[in-house]
This record gives C-alpha cells, structure tokens and sequence, in this order.
C-alpha cells in the first residue's frame, strides 16, 4: 500500500512538470478565467466518484481552517502562477515558481523537532543564486519589462510552500475534500474574473486542448494524486523526488518551442536543483540508512 501511494504521488510531480507548458499554449485567456475553467474541469472526478457514492459526502464537513487553507493554496498558487507565465518568459518564471520545494525543505526544518543546519542554509543560497542567475539580464539587475512575472512567481513558491507545510497538520483529512477545494477555487476565480477581467476565449483548437490539458493533469489530477501520495505514501521520497520538477518543466519547454536551451537556464536548473537536494541531505541518507538495514 505504501509503495502503490508513493507511486501515485510521483505521478503528480510528472503532472506538475507539464503546468508550464500548457499554460504558455493556452493563449490569452486572463488568469482568473484560466483558473476558474481549470479547476471546474480539475472537480469533475471528485463530482463524479460523490455521485456514485453519496456516502462520502460525509467527508467534505471540515473545519473552517482546512478549507481556508486548501482554498487559499488552490487558488493564490494557481493565480499567481498563471500571472507570472503572463508576464514573463516561461523558462524563468517557472523555474522561480519551482523554488518551493526548496522553501518547503527549509521551512520543515524550522518545525518543532526540527533543527536548521548549515546545509539548509546553503541550499537555500544556492536556490538563491539560480534565481538571480535566471532573471538577471545585465549582471544582476533585473529587466523592468519582467518585474510583474518575476514577483509573482516568487510569490507563488511561498504560496505553495506554505500551504504544504500547514496541510502536514490534516492527514486525516481525507482527500475526497480536494474536490471541494477544487470547485471553491473554481467559483472563486469566475467571480473575480467577472469583476476584473475581459473575457477572451481561446482562439484555436490547440489552445482549447491545452486549457483541457491543464484542468485534467497538472490542475486536477495532480492534486488527488499528491493528497493521496504524501497521506500514506513516503513523504521524503516525495518530497526529494519533487526537486526533478523544475528540471523537467524545462526541459519540456524546451522541447515543444517555447524556450530556447542556454548555458544560462542549464547553470540555473543546476544551482535551483542542487541546492534543494543538498537541503535535504538528512532526508537522502537517512533513506539510504533505512535501505543498507538487513531484513531480519
């Protein structure tokens, strides 16, 4: 059961790794809009599985702080992130919203039980130096055209990684209430759409199947899948796993056109991704202790 969990949660790091992508060809649609069709798609599992077994409606009666906390994490990561896609290039805002598990790695240590240690600092600089790398176009000055993309991927990894921190605390929520979250997030974004925002629709057929894209994979599916995963699978395997997410969203960009490769964006992955592992050095050979103990 365990190992079938981990894997499911690995499942949504590999969702996660294509969010970059099918936001940047998803067109124009403003971010509230985006967000409000993604998640109403990214529910419909949920809907379907309470449909067929109205027993587990039961399960969405929460308190008010697990679903402030999941709606909040749904909402402000998605929104901010779609806004940071929107007004920057895609490689560098979604290395910059990659940082979360960095953040998550850091700010776990500082949790009761848990001490900071030199190598947490040091990954964190690392992390650090990949993202001034990144968005830095002459020495380390940041590009004006980019400032609003770039602040709000940083503020989308904190997001993220807040709200992975808080929810350590529900794990006996069970993960139907995703669906919840999902459709709250949903109503939410169409309100704020209708007051903010001017409608655009996708323009091709393409763009349609990457907004569908989004809202089955990386905003649906994805969150079941991790739920599901950090709940009752291994935590730290996921938790170290998730660092590849950066480097695949990447390379994924890369490969479909909508980035171009640079020694620039390699060192970056190499400092954001490095730092991370080296922040999590007690995760990886504590695992590696627990493997090299002979069966009894």
């Amino acid at each position: 059961m365990k190992f079938k969990a981990t894997l499911i949660g690995f499942s949504a790091i590999l969702m996660w790794s294509l969010l970059a992508l099918f936001t940047a060809a998803s067109g124009k649609m403003p971010p509230f809009q985006l967000s409000a069709i993604c998640f109403l798609i990214g529910s419909l599992p949920g809907l379907v599985v309470l449909a067929l077994r109205p027993e587990r409606m039961a399960l969405l009666k929460q308190p008010a702080k697990v679903w402030i906390t999941g709606i909040a994490g749904l909402f402000g990561y998605h929104f901010l992130y779609f806004t940071a896609l929107r007004n920057a290039p895609a490689v560098e805002a979604g290395l910059i919203a990659y940082l979360w598990p960095l953040l998550i790695v850091v700010g776990s240590a500082l949790l009761p039980g848990e001490r900071l240690r030199w190598y947490h600092l040091a990954g964190a600089l690392a992390g650090l130096a990949g993202t001034i790398l990144i968005v830095a176009r002459n020495g380390v000055a940041f590009d004006d055209a980019y400032l609003i993309g770039y602040g709000a991927a940083f503020l989308c990894a904190f997001t993220w990684s807040g709200y992975s921190l808080i929810t350590r605390r529900f794990e006996a929520v069970s993960t139907d209430v995703v669906t919840g979250f999902c459709l709250a997030t949903s109503i939410l974004s169409f309100v704020c759409h209708l007051a903010l925002e001017t409608t655009v629709w996708p323009a091709t057929t393409f763009e349609w199947l990457a907004v569908a894209g989004l809202g089955l994979l990386p905003v649906g599916a994805a969150f079941y899948a991790w739920d599901f995963g950090v709940k009752n699978g291994n935590i730290q395997l996921l938790g170290v796993a998730s660092y590849a997410a950066p480097v695949l969203s990447t390379l994924i960009l890369i490969l479909f056109g909508f980035a171009e490769p640079s020694w620039r964006i390699g060192l970056a992955c190499l400092f954001v991704t490095g730092g991370a592992v080296l922040a999590a050095k007690d995760m990886i050979f504590r695992k590696r202790a627990m493997l090299a103990q002979p069966a009894e």
